[in-house]
């Protein structure tokens, strides 16, 4: 099968640090051509996923109109030129406009919120060529009140960069892995290691201009020090390295969460979660089993003190059993069969 991949244009494919959505594409290629089949891949110019063959965007700001108008003419030249049989974008379903009346089988694949009325525009326009696919049940759930047809695919962990450590230190300390903004809840995290006594690294980039710096310079930075520690951002080998020697990782979120990558890759670590029962998490964790949702700091000073009773070849079986490559690959596979056999029978 001839499948071409897009990618929102502003960060390559595979990220250098952060950039969930383009880890996701990145693994989605590799698996697809182990597999047999022919990828082509739409993505930022500096991109080194090793797609079979490679388009970079033209125009690299999603958010301005004339790129995205360049954005829609490469997309179809693109599609000209490669002949997929299927076409799916992780970037905007605006790029999709010039394509969007053909019988191509398209996936429209969803790592955040959808808007109502672009997946309402588009279920229509593509009468009936287009499928949404939504990253949890939480978001696909959010799309479905708009219309059209969607399937939750979750996200999914490469295993083979994640090493599982079994055991900890007994003084191992917690883990606060995430972008340092107040949503994700890296002052309550301070706030649980400084009433627990235990040790904190927050690991994540924090932003240099706005609200979100503000949030840094006043909540954050002056409580660095005396066992809560900022190690900066990340790649993934750090990553790895972070996540295998922390007791939890504790991302107390206060937003609805789409997926959150970080907690699968935690969890693949066989480290447990400490978070709120928000957005996606409850399809991703098993409170008690793979750590604990909680929704106040004493629940989580709670979590912290009942961490032995997690079993940390559990966390690693959940994602190797819901959220590894070859699971959420073949639920891919599935559904361009799908779609492709659909499509040439109405025709």
């Amino acid at each position: 099968m001839r499948v071409l991949v897009t990618v929102d244009p502003e960060l390559p494919v595979p990220p250098r640090t952060y950039g969930g959505v383009e880890r996701i594409a990145d693994g989605l290629v590799k698996a697809l051509r182990l597999r047999g089949h022919e990828v082509g891949l739409i993505a930022h110019s500096s991109s080194t996923c090793q797609a079979d063959t490679f388009f970079p965007w033209p125009g690299l700001d999603s958010r301005s109109l004339s790129d995205s108008l360049r954005n829609m003419y490469s997309l179809r030249k693109a599609a000209d030129t490669f002949k997929p049989d299927v076409l799916h974008s992780f970037s905007r379903l605006l790029y999709m406009l010039p394509l969007i009346r053909r019988a191509l089988p398209k996936i429209m694949s969803y790592g955040r919120e959808p808007t109502p009325r672009t997946v309402r525009l588009g279920a229509i326009l593509a009468n009936g060529s287009l499928t949404f696919t939504g990253c949890s049940e939480y978001i696909s759930g959010r799309g479905r009140r708009a219309g059209g047809v969607w399937r939750t695919i979750h996200n999914f962990v490469d295993l083979e960069l994640y090493k599982f450590q079994p055991k900890r230190a007994e003084d191992a300390p917690l883990l606060f892995l995430s972008r340092v903004e107040r949503i994700k809840g890296a002052h309550t995290a301070i706030a649980v290691a400084r009433r627990t006594g235990r040790r904190l690294f927050i690991a994540g980039n924090h932003a240099t201009s706005g609200p979100e710096l503000e949030y840094w310079t006043r909540e954050i930075e002056p409580q660095l020090g005396e066992g809560v520690e900022y190690v900066g951002p990340v790649d993934d080998a750090q990553k790895n390295a972070l996540l295998g020697q922390a007791a939890a990782m504790i991302v107390p979120i206060e937003w609805e969460e789409p997926f959150g990558m970080v907690f699968a890759e935690a969890m693949a670590c066989g480290t447990p979660i400490i978070s709120c029962p928000r957005g996606a998490l409850p399809e991703i964790v098993r409170s008690g089993i793979d750590g604990f949702l909680i929704n106040s700091v004493e629940e989580a000073c709670d979590a912290v003190a009942h961490l032995e009773k997690i079993n940390r070849t559990d966390c690693r079986k959940r994602v190797e059993q819901h959220f590894s490559v070859p699971v959420i690959i073949t639920q891919y596979e599935r559904l361009y069969e799908e779609r492709v056999t659909t499509t040439a029978k109405r025709l």
